[in-house]
């Protein structure tokens, strides 16, 4: 009994020192990806009242960046960050370290960090052969993900139900900005005032906009479920290439620009004062 005491108290101190590598792992992957975002919403403003810029959502980012002084630098970064993020939601599917339980909720939560991760990981790859200079694009994530599932049995039923998960992610997100729920994770002891009323009023406009994004998104899976046309899917490049050519896309544009950038901030300020779910931080 002693030696099996000893091999579980070994575990769980193990258990215990990994924790605080998870939580820096998840911390900086949330910066990154609020880095992304900011810099995507720049751009795009930047688009949206005709002084530059691009609507081609991170893919663009990515390649306007490369041709910036310094530019690869900041890709191989962010890159490195993505990657990051990349395992935090890997860690998410496999371990529920935010104990979301083995439920209908438990069970969404892990198909949504899933999802995410797919989508994700053709951003990172497309980022890194930006970085090696290995070409200029990694294509179309999205169209390559649903191509390859409308070949596969019950494909379309499939991209069905990954749109259908999108949607009710986006509005999770938009319940999330409106009601501001998301201040509960945060150590708001550890704010100042000034920071509080960042977090809060970026979340909370950064969410709802977002939420509205993935609600296009999702929207656009299931087109391409109903049509087996994968050139209807479309990640946040193709929703933003959209608004622009609706009536008074510059309008719709310009305010997706400043929704993306305050969710970027809100993802910054995320990853420096959220509750990880392990342990005490």
């Amino acid at each position: 009994m002693e030696i099996a005491n000893t091999t579980n108290t070994s575990t769980e101190e193990a258990k215990e020192e990994l924790k605080p590598w998870i939580r820096r792992l998840a911390r900086i992957g949330y910066m990154a990806k609020g880095m992304v975002f900011v810099m995507v919403g720049i751009l795009t403003f930047m688009a949206a009242i005709g002084v530059g810029g691009n609507t081609s959502g991170t893919q663009g980012m990515f390649r306007s960046l490369a041709g910036m002084p310094f530019g690869e630098i900041l890709i191989w970064l962010i890159a490195i960050g993505l990657l990051l993020y990349e395992m935090w939601l890997l860690i998410k599917v496999i371990k529920d370290p935010q104990n979301k339980g083995k439920g209908l909720k438990g069970l969404f939560s892990r198909g949504a960090s899933l999802v995410i991760a797919i989508i994700y990981g053709g951003l990172i790859y497309s980022a890194f052969k930006i970085a090696l200079n290995a070409g200029s694009s990694g294509g179309n994530t999205e169209k390559t993900m649903t191509a390859k599932l409308l070949s596969q049995p019950f494909g379309q039923w499939l991209i069905a139900a990954v749109g259908v998960i999108i949607i009710v992610y986006g509005i999770l997100e938009l319940y999330k900005g409106i009601t501001t729920k998301f201040m509960k994770r945060f150590h708001t002891q550890d704010m100042n005032s000034h920071e509080y009323r960042i977090a809060k009023n970026a979340g909370r406009l950064g969410l709802a906009s977002r939420g509205a994004v993935f609600g296009m998104v999702g929207f656009f899976f299931i087109q391409t479920a109903w049509t087996s046309d994968s050139d209807q899917a479309k990640g946040l490049d193709g929703v933003l290439s959209e608004l622009s050519q609706e009536p008074y896309g510059q309008v719709l544009l310009g305010i997706a620009a400043i929704g993306l950038f305050l969710y970027g901030v809100y993802q910054i300020a995320r990853g420096r004062y959220q509750h990880m779910g392990l342990g005490k931080y």
